[in-house]
């Protein structure tokens, strides 16, 4: 039966995202508590973090609780922060053959990703996991920007500026060091790419279409853009030395030429 909190829709609210670049010891413990409420033995879950860790099972640890278990745990516990996040990538592979969790039938992989989203949510982690591959994990205004305009762009057939939105969320998420300066670079490509498309100026830069083409976004929103254009080409393409974007900045840049990539492909549809 779903939990009281579920079918009374008592949901508390997505905590503010404090955690990136880490691992609470909080959510090892809860990897592991997860996997095994999908069906994993111990033992099972012992040799895949011990293949993920490039480590040695202790053979003289043979009972599944509590000997595997705590050494599950120990591994967990004791590893790089990243290392973690690499074994939550590996499970829901692992999971195929496991009877369904939940009353309404979900698969064990399914459960697996809905259950530590909530905790993400829950506990500000900035990480989300879809269709078993981590990615970075932005505010709700974020999220939402990006899938809309994702889902805009390939609806109108621009598969090229959709997967360049596509490479700025895998640069965000690269660890143990997001790319910012990748996901700036690639964000603003699929806007120019959008725009070339909307104007039918294919080789010009974003930046002498925003001038050649005065009636292209309503004003002042072609200055913000400009702007964005000239902020973008300082920190993506011409980067100086101790001057690398932030991953604010970076999710800043991403977000807004993405709504306004959404916004041009909108306009320019016949």
């Amino acid at each position: 039966m779903p939990r009281f909190s579920e079918r009374h829709g008592c949901q508390p609210e997505d905590a503010e995202i404090t955690i990136r670049q880490g691992a609470p010891n909080e959510l090892r413990g809860v990897v592991v508590g997860l996997a095994n409420e999908c069906g994993m033995r111990p033992s099972h879950l012992r040799s895949l973090v011990c293949r993920v860790l490039r480590r040695r099972e202790d053979k003289n640890n043979w009972t599944e609780f509590p000997n595997v278990d705590e050494e599950v745990r120990g591994l967990l516990d004791e590893c790089e922060w990243f290392e973690v996040y690499d074994v939550v990538e590996a499970l829901p592979t692992h999971f195929s053959s496991y009877s369904a969790c939940t009353s309404e039938g979900e698969s064990a992989d399914a459960y697996f990703e809905i259950e530590l989203n909530r905790y993400f949510r829950r506990q500000g982690i900035g990480w989300q996991l879809n269709d078993g591959v981590l990615e970075t994990r932005g505010s709700e205004e974020f999220q939402v920007t990006i899938h809309e305009a994702f889902g805009e762009l390939m609806d109108k057939g621009r598969q090229t500026a959709a997967n360049e939105i596509h490479e700025a969320i895998k640069d965000l998420s690269r660890r143990p060091q997001p790319d910012s300066t990748g996901a700036i670079q690639h964000a603003m490509a699929a806007l120019e790419c959008v725009a070339r498309d909307a104007t039918g100026d294919p080789k010009a830069t974003l930046g002498t279409i925003l001038q050649r083409y005065q009636g292209l976004l309503p004003k002042p929103l072609d200055q913000a853009l400009a702007k964005l254009w000239g902020f973008a080409s300082e920190q993506g393409r011409h980067l100086q030395e101790g001057r690398e974007p932030g991953h604010e900045e970076a999710e800043v840049v991403v977000q807004v030429a993405s709504a306004v990539a959404r916004y041009l492909s909108k306009k320019s549809a016949p």
